[in-house]
C-alpha cells in the first residue's frame, strides 16, 4: 500500500539589507529555498535586488492554502506587508540564520548543495535563474 508523504508548504517574505525591497515566495522546502536565494540560485528579481534576508514565513499543510495565501499577500501594499511581518518580527530581523541552526544546516551542507546546483546547471542556457 502506498502512503502519501506529508508535506509542509511555506509562504515567505525576503528583503534586501536595507529592508527597502521585498519578495513574496512559496516553497515546499523553506531551508532549501533560502539557501538557494542566499547563494544566487533564486529568481532574477531576488538576485538583481539582493533579496537574501528571510524576514517572515508561514507554514501550511495544504498546497492550495499556501498558494492562495501567497497570491493574497502579493496583492497587498508595501505597508500592509511590513505590518504583517512586524506582527512576529517587529525589527524585520533576518530569520534565516536561526532557521538553518534549527535544521542543523552548517556551511559544509550549504557548500555541498551549491556545488550540486552549479554542476546541475552548468550546461544550461544563460537565462537560468542563477549567477
Amino acid at each position: 500500500m502506498k502512503t502519501r508523504r506529508d508535506y509542509n508548504f511555506y509562504v515567505y517574505i525576503l528583503a534586501n539589507y536595507q529592508r527597502s525591497c521585498f519578495y513574496v515566495g512559496f516553497t515546499n522546502d523553506i531551508v532549501r529555498r533560502i539557501i538557494e536565494h542566499q547563494n544566487g540560485f533564486g529568481s532574477f528579481f531576488t538576485i538583481q535586488y539582493k533579496l537574501k534576508h528571510l524576514i517572515y514565513f508561514e507554514e501550511y499543510r495544504y498546497v492550495h492554502d499556501a498558494i492562495n495565501r501567497e497570491k493574497e499577500i502579493k496583492k497587498w501594499s508595501r505597508d500592509k506587508k511590513i505590518n504583517l511581518v512586524k506582527t512576529t518580527n517587529p525589527f524585520l530581523s533576518d530569520l534565516s540564520e536561526q532557521l538553518l541552526i534549527d535544521n542543523e544546516i552548517d556551511q559544509n551542507n550549504i557548500n555541498e548543495y551549491c556545488k550540486y546546483l552549479k554542476d546541475k546547471y552548468k550546461n544550461q542556457p544563460s537565462s537560468c535563474h542563477f549567477k
